[in-house]
Order: structure tokens, then C-alpha cells, then sequence
């Protein structure tokens, strides 16, 4: 991990923990058919990795935070190339391990002009990262003055020894839930806080609706501060803990609270923007119980078709821009639409950091 900032700066310190990877990113008209033969329309070569991309995103956002990283890439031209990419934006890469040996991780990704859809096919790097490789000394520096850690649930056995010295030294730990991953389960009983994909509440608590199963994880990890859900073009939907009960509040259902927050959507709004229920709520879904808190739905911007390039790496930016805003004291409300806003920005490039915005970027004015 290289450092962002000089030591005794006052800036944040967000220390990752996972993926850092290279993408080779190809534009075609559509997605050839099988025996097809097709030309790209654009090709681009650049650093990829979810823990990479959320901390790329977060140290453009500046005065940037002082980004570590802790991951394994090897000793070839595309882990030297994974190494400068990060450096050159700032971020910390002096604990990630080298291997002599080995290949970095790689992933090809076609990107579909026409369904601005995009595939990725993906090379693990080998060797993979073991725990015996992480010291005592090299974690424990790591760690020194980190205002909160990041997983993107990779390197599993290495993340929850992570994990269990962040506890320890009660730094807060936020979660990416991409998928249902091996060793997940036990990293989200350490989460302060949670970011999943669209289908990853279902898929973990077997709710019946997204709005029912954010309930049951707020209820099943008593930890967790709050849990959103990115739903692309739709926007994302947090249900935040309250730091006090709500017991003797009026229950309200959480499916009829979100309706009630949809009806309230300015729809001719280009613009991300955050509508919130009231706070101290009694929210509580059937089968799962209640806890006290409020419920926030984030529009996402409407972006033009001709300006839609490609998607990759849009949930990691989102990422990026909620440590930023966890860092830097951003109230909920306001962080929503900012991290949609940044998301927004990097699907107008290839890839998943072309595009990625500075903290000064006029898009930005006003969050």
C-alpha cells in the first residue's frame, strides 16, 4: 500500500481488503453469435478488481482519503501495471503482496453497444493469497489510523484474519455483497455496514421481496448501522438502524412505507435524488419481526443513451463514493444521490475508472 497523503495528514484512512485485477475491455456492435467472427469498435486496457475500483473511486474524491490496499497481484507486466494505476491516484500499495511467480488475475470483459450490457469472463491469479502470508507486524501497520475497512468478501480465509483485528481495534468495517461468496457469512457478522447487489438480499435470506429480506438482515446482524441495496437504473433503497427503539412507535409495514416513499418520486427529476421516511420508525415485515429505524429510496440519474458507455465497475464506484461519504461525515440523505451521482459519471467511459469523477467536477456541485 502506497500512502495518499503524508503521514501526518489529517484526511481519512480507508484500508481495502480483496480484488485488484486488469481488465481487457472490448466495445462490439452486439455480442457475436457462436462461431462468430467480429471486430471492436474500441479496446482499452486498464486496472479492474472491485476492492481496486471502490478504492480508485474514493481517493478521486478529493482532499482523497489515505487509501490502503491490501491484496496480491505477481511479479509480471500486468501486476506492475495494476501497482502504478493505483499509485498514480494516490493509494497506499506498499502491503500488498508481490508474488515472484504466478499471473496477476485478468478479466475480459465485452461490452454490448447495443444492449449496453457487458460480459466479463474472469482468470484467477495464481498463486492465491494465503493468511500465513499476512504478518502480525504487516497487519498491524496496515491498520494504524484506518477510519474504516472494506471487503469485497475475496481472499476469504485472509479477510476474516483481517477482520477479526479490525474488531479488536473497533474500526468500523463495511461489506460489498456482491454474491453469495464462501466465507460471507461470517465477514457480514463483523459489517458495520452493508452494500449488496439487487439480488443478493433474496438470495441470502430467502425474503419474499427486497424490502422484506433488508429487514431480516438488519434483524439476523445486530452489528449492521445500515444496509443498501444498488438497483442500477432504478436507484437503491437503504434501511437504516436507529441508535434508539422505537418499541412504542406505530408499527408500519415495510413493503407499504417503500410505496408510500415511491409515490413521492419526482419523475420528471433528471438528477439523483434521496427520499426518506421518517426516522425512529417501527418498520417490521411478516415472518421477520421489526426494528427501529428509517427507510431511504435513492433515485439514479437519467443518463442519455447516446452518453451510456458501459456499466463495468458502476456498483464499485458506488462503493467508492459511501466510504467517502462515511469519511468525510456525509449525512445519508445526501450520500445516496452523491454516490449515484459518481456511479453515473463512470458508466459515460470504458471501463470501470476512465470516467470515475474528482471531487471538483461541476457533476458533483451541490452534494
Amino acid at each position: 500500500m502506497a500512502s495518499a497523503s503524508d503521514t501526518d495528514s489529517p484526511n481519512p484512512v480507508v484500508l481495502g481488503c480483496g480484488a485488484s485485477s486488469v481488465d481487457y475491455l472490448a466495445t462490439v456492435a452486439s455480442f457475436p453469435n457462436p462461431d462468430d467472427k467480429i471486430r471492436s469498435l474500441a479496446l482499452r486496457v486498464q486496472g479492474g478488481g472491485n476492492t481496486g475500483n471502490a478504492l480508485t473511486a474514493a481517493a478521486r474524491l478529493g482532499p482523497p482519503p489515505k487509501d490502503h490496499f491490501h491484496g496480491t497481484v505477481a511479479n509480471d507486466a500486468q501486476g506492475r501495471n495494476v501497482l502504478k494505476e493505483l499509485q498514480d491516484d494516490g493509494i497506499d500499495t506498499s502491503y500488498m503482496l508481490v508474488a515472484e511467480d504466478g499471473n496477476t488475475p485478468f478479466t475480459y470483459i465485452i461490452v454490448d453497444n447495443q444492449t449496453k450490457t457487458r460480459t466479463c469472463i474472469h482468470t484467477p491469479g495464481y498463486p492465491p493469497m494465503s493468511p500465513e502470508e499476512l504478518t502480525k507486524e504487516s497487519l498491524s501497520a496496515a491498520l494504524d489510523g484506518a477510519d474504516i475497512v472494506y471487503f469485497d468478501v475475496r481472499l476469504h480465509d485472509t479477510a476474516l484474519v483481517v477482520a477479526q483485528e479490525v474488531i479488536q481495534r473497533k474500526i468500523p468495517i463495511l461489506i460489498d455483497a456482491e454474491k453469495k461468496r464462501e466465507g460471507l457469512d461470517e465477514l457480514l457478522n463483523f459489517a458495520s455496514y452493508v452494500v449488496c447487489s439487487a439480488k443478493f438480499p433474496q438470495a441470502w435470506t430467502g425474503a419474499s421481496s427486497i424490502p422484506v429480506a433488508l429487514v431480516s438482515m438488519l434483524s439476523r446482524l445486530p452489528k449492521i448501522k445500515f444496509v443498501i441495496v444498488t438497483l442500477g437504473e432504478k436507484g437503491c433503497l437503504m434501511l437504516e438502524r436507529s441508535m434508539t427503539d422505537a418499541f412504542e412507535a406505530e408499527e408500519i409495514d415495510v413493503e407499504a412505507l417503500l410505496e408510500s416513499l415511491e409515490k413521492k418520486v419526482d419523475q420528471s427529476s433528471k438528477m439523483p435524488k434521496c427520499i426518506t421516511s421518517k426516522a425512529n420508525l417501527r418498520i417490521s415485515a411478516d415472518g421477520v419481526g421489526s426494528i427501529s429505524g428509517r427507510l431511504l429510496l435513492g433515485t439514479a440519474e437519467v443518463i442519455p443513451p447516446d452518453e451510456l458507455i458501459d456499466t463495468t465497475g458502476a456498483g464499485d464506484a458506488f462503493i467508492g463514493a459511501v466510504l467517502y461519504g462515511l469519511c468525510t461525515g456525509m449525512p445519508a440523505e445526501r450520500m445516496l444521490p452523491f454516490a449515484a451521482q459518481v456511479a453515473g459519471c463512470g458508466c459515460r467511459g470504458l471501463g470501470a475508472r476512465s470516467s470515475l469523477p474528482r471531487r471538483t467536477d461541476p457533476r458533483l456541485v451541490g452534494y
